[in-house]
């Protein structure tokens, strides 16, 4: 939605050559359920869905220059895409040294965060699930949090003051990886907050905005779902059965290879 709008349409279409990759079926993938290109639309927040979408902006030598986790506002990603050329200028310019090109990267990375709009910021809030997830399973670990003493116990909801907006964990993440190479880059890492599991259900809702629960029960889920990895699954099945059992599932799995 935020691709085909304006500015960052035009400067996609005018400055930049657009591709794709399917993460379909990667390890590090989220899951939604299936749209197709000719389903509903919906706005959303700022790095909402980091594990389905990633949006690199390479240099001509596929280093990367920066990557926006999730979807974005096509607003925000259009001064996204301004900081991406300039960084490009720096990776491009001959009368610097190595050092000092990464040295560059992480200061105009950082500085990027005091340049957003308060806007800007208030449409990077992260979603209070992903919010939930990230404070029930690695409170101590997590970089999502400003202060983890702030967040009360279990069951009381965390106060907006206690958590970065994804605006500045996207760039306070790309501040440690200066320029690095597309296929050196480690997406798992970088895109990993929140739940793996993220869809709003656009095609699944009447016109009321209201959930149509028929639909949603026959909704085809699409990434890292079970059915994704048919054979860590299996694999899965036999760790639970007997020894016998397990040996004849090993083995009609192995002759369908």
């Amino acid at each position: 939605m935020s691709l085909s709008q304006d500015p960052t349409f035009s400067l996609l279409k005018d400055q930049f050559v657009c591709g794709y990759k399917d993460i379909e079926n990667a390890r590090y993938a989220g899951a939604s359920g299936k749209h197709m290109p000719d389903g509903n639309a919906v706005d959303t927040t700022n790095g909402a869905g980091p594990h389905n979408i990633q949006m690199f902006i390479l240099a001509s030598d596929g280093t990367v220059l920066t990557c926006l986790p999730g979807y974005w506002n096509s607003r925000d990603l259009a001064g996204e895409l301004d900081l991406a050329s300039r960084l490009n200028d720096v990776w491009h310019d001959e009368t610097l040294t190595r050092d000092e090109k990464d040295a560059a990267f992480r200061q105009m990375q950082l500085a990027h965060i005091s340049a957003h709009s308060p806007a800007m910021v208030r449409r990077s809030r992260m979603q209070g699930f992903d919010v939930d997830y990230e404070a029930k399973h690695r409170l101590r670990t997590s970089d999502v949090f400003i202060n983890a003493r702030l967040v009360p116990p279990d069951g009381m909801a965390v106060p907006p003051r206690a958590v970065k907006t994804t605006d500045v964990i996207m760039h306070q993440r790309m501040s440690m990886r200066p320029f690095e190479p597309y296929k050196q880059f480690d997406v798992a890492a970088y895109s990993d907050y929140g739940k793996p599991m993220y869809d709003k259900h656009e095609d699944q809702r009447l016109p009321d905005g209201e959930m149509d629960k028929t639909r949603l029960a026959k909704e085809k889920k699409i990434g890292n779902t079970p059915e994704a990895h048919p054979i860590e699954q299996e694999t899965k099945r036999v760790a639970r059965a007997g020894f016998g059992t397990a040996l004849r599932m090993g083995i009609r799995a192995a002759l369908r290879f």
